[in-house]
């Protein structure tokens, strides 16, 4: 892998062993959540077709229009909250969580905890 940094290797290797049990269908589509250092981005893929039906991101132009301010944690709730409303809104209520590879804690759990809140069951 060249120079790649040990803790980005750690997160692959987790990546990898959880996508072989977690998978996105038609009835239940993958929640599947990126954060960089400054951003975090969900979205609910259906793996069958290898369609993102829905996301959502604090790049968003919904996002930025809502004025959340604070901490990490209360952006990646509202991220957690807005893609689980525009899910609602498609009739997406039962989700599978992939937290990518990232450990359930912090913004990837304030993320599920905001989309959980909006109606999304995981």
């Amino acid at each position: 892998m060249g120079n790649t940094s040990p803790k980005l290797v750690s997160r692959l290797k987790r990546k990898k062993r959880i996508r072989k049990s977690v998978s996105g269908s038609p009835e239940r589509p993958r929640l599947s959540v990126f954060r960089s250092a400054k951003h975090i981005y969900a979205q609910i893929i259906d793996d069958t077709k290898g369609a993102t039906l829905v996301s959502a991101s604090s790049l968003d132009k919904e996002f930025i229009e809502s004025d959340v301010t604070g901490d990490k944690k209360n952006v990646a709730k509202a991220i957690g909250s807005l893609v689980g409303k525009r899910a609602v809104d498609k009739g997406i209520t039962k989700v599978v969580f992939d937290r990518n590879g990232f450990l359930y804690h912090g913004r990837v759990k304030a993320l599920s905890e905001g989309a959980r809140e909006a109606g999304l069951k995981f």
